[in-house]
């Protein structure tokens, strides 16, 4: 839940990948490319899922103590169409500040929507559009903000199995990213612009659409990936600051779900000191149970 972008920028993204609007298959599918629910950034891709993410690393508060994090987040994704879907999700905090007293408790409320607006399955392109909104003073007041947050976005991906053959060994590699300003509610907090890319190397892209180089399970149904979230302060006190992570990782994925593991390496002082760890566990809901809670609402 991670999550409006120019004109001119999407109208790059579009001339980019030579747009012409094509069905997916199957969610997180332009043609033979699969984007799978990265865990920094928010995919492209439109479908039902349950997402669960843990997160570990520490921290330092406003007066240097420093603090572990420990973070859980919990996502519910519904489509009400093909193309269109909900979400609804919340995240359990657990800081603990070191000679202090656990601060632990749910955070706010996030309700979340998102759009697929067009897939390119020659092209293997893809992209939506979203709004979130943080509900504030709807978590325990230890760990939430008292003020809300309303988020539109744009999500966008491109794979590269349109390289020449000349090229062939660049054809599993994919890039997404996303766009988001971030609107609070109160005058004393600053605006913000979360924006990232993802760079992912598909094992199995290759080893069934370039080349059998002879892996195995569970290999072959590896991508290796590196996120960089990012967040740059849009306040008059603090106009143009950034701040953001290094994600490098591995996500395996399967028929029914995925898993993921990465790293959080902060880019510079402002964002910390210390390196982190997130841990994914995604839900396929489609494929799950295809009959019921994994079809749209409306067809």
């Amino acid at each position: 839940m991670r999550r409006i972008l120019g004109a001119g920028i999407v109208a790059g993204v579009i001339g980019l990948c030579g747009w012409l609007p094509l069905a997916a298959s199957a969610h997180g599918f332009a043609g033979k490319r699969f984007f799978p629910a990265t865990l920094s950034i928010d995919d492209p891709a439109v479908g039902p899922e349950v997402d669960i993410l843990f997160g570990h690393t520490k921290e330092s508060n406003d007066d240097g103590t420093p603090t572990i994090a420990n973070t859980t987040e919990l996502e519910f994704s519904q489509l009400l169409t093909p193309r269109f879907g909900l979400s609804i999700g919340t995240e359990y905090d657990n800081f603990l500040p070191a000679g202090e007293a656990p601060q632990r408790g749910f955070n706010n409320l996030e309700l979340g929507a998102k759009y697929l607006a067009l897939v390119n399955a020659r092209h293997e392109a893809m992209i939506s559009f979203g709004l979130d909104a943080e509900f504030g003073g709807t978590g325990a007041r230890a760990v939430s903000d008292s003020f809300s947050t309303i988020s539109p976005a744009v999500f966008f991906g491109k794979g590269f199995g349109d390289l020449p053959a000349s090229f062939k060994y660049l054809r599993p590699v994919a890039i997404t990213g996303a766009i988001a300003p971030n609107f609070t509610t109160s005058g004393a907090e600053p605006d913000s612009l979360d924006w990232g890319f993802t760079f992912q190397y598909n094992l199995q892209y290759l080893q069934s659409f370039v080349k059998d180089v002879g892996l195995s399970a569970p290999f072959d149904h590896i991508i290796p990936v590196v996120e960089t979230p990012m967040s740059t302060c849009l306040g008059a006190g603090c106009g143009g600051q950034t701040t953001g992570t290094i994600n490098p990782g591995l996500i395996w994925f399967g028929r029914y779900g995925q898993i993921g593991l990465e790293a959080t390496i902060p880019v510079n002082q402002r964002s910390g000191n210390h390196v982190g760890v997130l841990v994914q566990l995604h839900l396929y809901l489609d494929d799950l149970f295809p009959h019921s809670i994994g079809k749209p609402l409306f067809q």
